[in-house]
């Protein structure tokens, strides 16, 4: 059997995938699947054993300029590629208008959510066969149960299984050795200012973590992220000088693949709610996740060795804060919390 799978983003809404791609595995002996993904994302499926190939789509890039020429071209090329290859069915596991455009344009029996379990419910009107799946549960139980009913096999009572080829994944060179500097990664970058955790408690805790023989070590993607990256492995702020402290900061930015690389062997990894804190949950690292002002209940980071701390506030999903909110926000996500729930996971010793 092969299965074309329509899962563009983002960043977690694909790691949220693979458990559902490894019962799959699991089900359909001689199962294939190609999968069709943003091209900023493009070499995370192939990390899956059961994905032959990748399909990177621009639809990010079209839907700014739909009508150009370039865009046309662009698409008739992509769609042309695409149906050149026979499928026995096409599974849209986003349920959005855009990836539902997508699954029209393709020459295969189109499945994807019905009605009332589509985020966009027109989006349901495009497919040939239409699977209700409950909302009000994680996102991975509900591609689990998606794949298990588009596929025709029984949905398994297993624990979450992400099923990458990482085992044989080197450390990263320029990276601290895992074997002689035990390292926890720090990742402090996000999308809101709100779900931020404060860079003295980030200092604070990279001092415990020091004192306890393990070093720190700070990615970043961008210019802010950088900045935030210098100040903590300087050990600066407006309140203290400088300290001398055990910090790797990159000099450039990592690739994904070197970011996944990077994790696999750190000892543990906090994160605040961001998507690398998904890759982490699939590579089985002990990893904490600050939830400050967002709920994991739905699409948090899943795995055998994920830690939730979250705040009070984490279910409101708030983006500015109101008088009082801002203290709210970091109750139970204490620089003690963390290492508490470092030390339950045996990760808090170099």
């Amino acid at each position: 059997m092969r299965v074309l799978l329509i899962k563009m983003s983002s960043m977690g809404d694909v790691f949220h995938t693979f458990p559902a791609l490894t019962d799959a595995q699991h089900a359909i002996p001689g199962l294939v699947v190609d999968w069709v993904v943003e091209e900023a994302f493009a070499e995370i499926p192939a990390w899956h054993p059961v994905v032959d190939r990748v399909l990177p789509i621009k639809l990010r890039q079209w839907r700014k300029q739909p009508f150009a020429k370039q865009t046309r071209a662009q698409k008739n090329a992509f769609f042309n590629k695409v149906n050149e290859q026979r499928y026995d069915l096409v599974l849209d596991a986003q349920g959005l208008l855009k990836s539902a455009w997508v699954t029209r344009q393709l020459n295969a029996p189109k499945v994807g959510l019905d009605w009332s379990s589509a985020r966009e419910r027109l989006a349901s009107f495009f497919y040939d066969r239409k699977i209700n799946v409950a909302k009000d549960q994680h996102a991975i139980t509900r591609l689990r149960e998606l794949f298990a009913k588009a596929l025709d096999y029984p949905l398994p009572n297993t624990p979450i299984e992400y099923g990458l080829n990482h085992q044989a994944w080197l450390p990263l060179e320029q990276a601290p050795n895992p074997q002689s500097q035990p390292y926890v990664v720090c990742l402090h970058g996000t999308t809101w200012q709100t779900k931020y955790w404060p860079e003295d408690h980030w200092q604070a805790l990279i001092t415990q973590l020091n004192q306890q023989g393990l070093k720190v070590v700070l990615p970043w993607g961008n210019a802010e992220e950088k900045a935030r990256s210098e100040r903590l492995a300087q050990g600066l702020n407006e309140h203290q000088a400088q300290r001398a402290l055990e910090v790797w900061c990159p000099p450039a930015p990592l690739k994904l693949d070197e970011v996944a690389r990077l994790l696999k062997h750190a000892k543990a990894v906090v994160s605040v709610d961001t998507g690398l804190s998904h890759v982490a949950a699939a590579l089985d690292v002990p990893l904490v996740v600050l939830y400050r002002v967002t709920d994991p209940k739905l699409v948090g980071a899943q795995g055998q060795k994920v830690t939730h701390l979250c705040s009070p506030l984490a279910p409101h999903y708030i983006k500015k804060f109101k008088l009082g909110q801002e203290q709210a926000s970091l109750q139970g996500l204490g620089v003690d919390d963390v290492l508490q729930m470092l030390n339950k996971q045996g990760a808090c010793h170099g």
